[in-house]
């Protein structure tokens, strides 16, 4: 089993989606801020695309949270 489909990947991807939606923002804005297409955002959070440590530092920044609590 790769590590994208693991539940501990799955939960990372479910706490950085909780994250997104706390912040009160939407796939379309997200993608926005990073000037990336909405498909990069929908593409993380439905476990197609792996994140790495740096994305989520960044995508944490967006939502207004500490890394830690995502990882």
């Amino acid at each position: 089993m790769s590590s994208i489909h693991s539940k501990e990947y799955s939960d990372l991807v479910d706490r950085l989606t909780k994250a997104r939606k706390d912040a009160g923002l939407t796939q379309v804005q997200v993608s926005k801020l990073l000037e990336k297409p909405q498909s990069y955002i929908s593409k993380i959070e439905t476990c197609q695309r792996r994140i790495d440590v740096l994305e989520i530092k960044v995508l944490a920044k967006i939502y207004k949270v500490g890394v830690a609590e995502i990882i």
